[in-house]
């Protein structure tokens, strides 16, 4: 166990002066139904009035970060970002320091290189095996569940991997590539269920170390290795939830890496979160916290890089269930935070129960898609049926 800081909330503040800031920040929230101090569970509570300049100055970065040192809490988060996105309250804010210096850094550098691709398994995916193990189900699937017909997170995420096998069309023998193979679950679920023969590549230890002790046994590969080295070929392609971090600038290359690794007729099957309008940037919170160097693709993004190389034969958009996934973590989270507040702290408590509310908010104002895409090099012949 680590000696961990100890994190004393601040008293709610009270008998304030209120500032410029202040009532900036009441009149924006004003306009999405939100109340300071208000007593509806989307509604903040103060607890200190630092969090209104912090907020002024830093746009969606210094909202997070507030929350994050205890100066302001909400009974209902996830709530609170629905009603936020829902009425467009970030765009009317405007632009903020942090999002202008993202903007000049995409101008200036590739922020997803091959020299950066493995910060995000430091930062994020290696922040060890126990928190995931108690967040996720027994599959260790760390992306959005199926609930077409599933009442539970482990049924949806089991789903979802038949789901996936189906629209592929895994047959014994087939040698199947899986981009960004997480903890395993997919590569095992494909190997035990369909008799594939897999390679897995992941940027995190924490994850290679995991899915080769639950592959062991099995025709799987795992290898820490960048995408980009890949040159093999195989019958499918695969990647879920990991195109998130390849960036507008390596799309052509991602589907040209992807392409070459397959013959005439083979499928590529990319599940993502997705942007309902082109950007460059993503929430600075979301970067500088959660996923360093994300960006989320757009229609019209995947589409360019697809151009002259794959036949687009089925789009999925199951954006909505990706809310009942993250309020299912959210809830396996703080079930599990009397075992987890052994090795963190409550900082990161605080920013970890932020980052699923706020993106459980942005699925549910449908603000943010997950797609399904299955691409086809040179298309299949005779046409495609999508199973559902």
């Amino acid at each position: 166990m680590r000696n961990l800081p100890v994190f004393t909330l601040p008293p709610l503040a009270a008998n304030r002066r209120q500032t410029w800031a202040e009532r900036w920040c009441r009149r924006l929230l004003a306009q999405a139904d939100v109340q300071l101090d208000g007593e509806r569970p989307h509604d903040l509570q103060v607890r200190d009035p630092r969090m209104f300049r912090a907020t002024l100055l830093g746009g969606s970065l210094g909202f997070g970060e507030s929350y994050m040192n205890g100066w302001w809490d909400c009974q209902r988060l996830d709530a609170l970002f629905t009603r936020l996105l829902s009425h467009g309250i970030d765009a009317r804010a405007g632009r903020r320091p942090a999002q202008w210096l993202q903007l000049l850094r995409d101008r200036l550098i590739n922020a997803q290189s091959r020299r950066r691709a493995f910060q995000v398994g430091r930062q994020h995916y290696d922040l060890g095996n126990l928190l995931y193990s108690r967040l996720l189900d027994p599959t260790m699937s760390y992306s959005c569940g199926y609930w077409a017909r599933a009442r539970d997170l482990a049924t949806a995420q089991r789903d979802k991997l038949a789901l996936i096998c189906a629209k592929l069309g895994l047959q014994p023998g087939m040698r199947l590539l899986d981009i960004g193979c997480g903890w395993g679950g997919l590569a095992e679920y494909a190997a035990r269920e369909h008799g594939v023969r897999v390679v897995g590549v992941t940027i995190s230890q924490e994850q290679a170390a995991l899915a080769r002790e639950r592959c062991a046994g099995l025709p799987v590969e795992i290898r820490l290795q960048d995408y980009r080295s890949i040159d093999e070929r195989f019958d499918r392609v695969v990647s879920v939830g990991m195109f998130e971090h390849v960036g507008h600038r390596n799309y052509q290359r991602f589907m040209e890496i992807a392409y070459r690794c397959l013959g005439p007729g083979g499928l590529l099957l990319l599940h993502t979160i997705g942007n309902s309008y082109t950007a460059s940037t993503v929430d600075p919170w979301i970067e500088k916290y959660i996923f360093p160097n994300g960006i989320l693709p757009s229609v019209q993004q995947i589409a360019r890089a697809a151009e002259k190389r794959f036949v687009i034969e089925d789009w999925h958009n199951f954006g909505a269930d990706y809310d009942r996934t993250l309020m299912s973590w959210h809830a396996n989270f703080e079930h599990a935070w009397p075992e987890l507040a052994l090795h963190y702290d409550e900082r990161f408590h605080r920013m970890f129960r932020y980052y699923l509310l706020c993106c459980a908010g942005a699925f549910r104002a449908r603000d943010t898609q997950l797609w399904q895409v299955v691409l086809a090099r040179g298309g299949v012949r005779g046409g495609y049926r999508a199973p559902r």
